[in-house]
């Protein structure tokens, strides 16, 4: 089925920001549009989506993602996250593969798989994860995720992809929460949405996607380990998105910044893109 590309001038599609995802068994798919940003100006609506991976998209339910008009999926999992379970094709629609944390060998978002697929395995893990592990490790993550070489590139080419116009887009690593929860937070600061509104459109999968996941506690329990052991892995907290906007001011100074010096995207492509999705 082809997919035309809804014009940037039409009217909102979402009702308010961070409204419930429009694919019931995508959970963690939301529109990024409606947030107040520079200027008063709104973020567009169904011009960018940030959701987990495909896995869950059930057939009943592709019909309601193709109506989103993707035209282009951006896919910051690891080579393996997306060998074990590829990205669906959808007609008039491109994917792209980007490797947020490729230089990482250690990063507990790119091991999110191995939490979905085999609980019981995990479990037996739990020493590594308890004890404030989980949580410090995923600090850190958030640190590299706005200096490591390889996150870098990769957001340079999704920031880039998205200027060029070849939208709407999509982007998504596993949970949806971690990767894509920094390109989203850079994204609406860049765009002037405020820091109190950028942390309610994260914490959002607190309220969309833990839920959703409880079979896995109730697996990981069964196994002997410590459900709360997984809160961290599976959820998001401030003090992570508030580490990568430290390592952002403490490199940089301010966003306008991190996008041109430690991204590559100048001045002018940060204006076209305040021009592409601010209405």
């Amino acid at each position: 089925m082809a997919i035309m590309s809804p014009d940037v001038n039409t009217p909102a599609t979402v009702a308010s920001p961070g409204a419930p995802s429009p694919v019931g068994s995508l959970v963690n798919l939301r529109d990024l549009g409606g947030w107040t940003g520079s200027d008063g100006r709104t973020v567009r609506t169904g011009m960018l989506f940030r959701s987990a991976d495909f896995r869950p998209l059930t057939d009943d339910d592709a019909p309601a993602y193709q109506a989103l008009g993707v035209r282009t999926v951006y896919d910051f999992r690891s080579a393996g996250e997306r060998e074990s379970a590829p990205d669906p094709t959808f007609d008039g629609a491109s994917n792209v593969g980007l490797d947020v944390l490729a230089d990482s060998s250690m990063a507990v978002p790119a091991n999110l798989a191995e939490f979905f697929s085999d609980p019981a395995l995990v479990a037996k893990a739990g020493e590594q994860l308890s004890g404030g592990k989980a949580v410090e490790a995923i600090t850190s993550t958030y640190r590299d995720l706005v200096t490591l070489p390889s996150a870098r590139a990769a957001y340079r080419q999704f920031f880039a992809g998205l200027a060029s116009g070849a939208n709407p887009s999509l982007f998504h690593c596993t949970a949806g929460k971690d990767r894509t929860g920094w390109a989203a937070a850079a994204f609406l600061t860049l765009l002037g949405v405020s820091r109190d509104d950028v942390l309610t459109d994260y914490l959002l999968t607190n309220e969309r996607l833990v839920p959703s996941l409880q079979p896995i506690f109730d697996k990981f329990a069964a196994a002997g380990g410590d459900p709360a052991v997984l809160l961290p892995v599976f959820g998001v907290r401030e003090e992570f998105l508030a580490a990568s906007f430290d390592e952002v001011s403490n490199v940089h100074g301010s966003i306008e910044q991190y996008f041109a010096d430690g991204l590559g995207i100048n001045a002018d492509t940060q204006a076209t893109l305040r021009a592409t999705f601010l209405a």
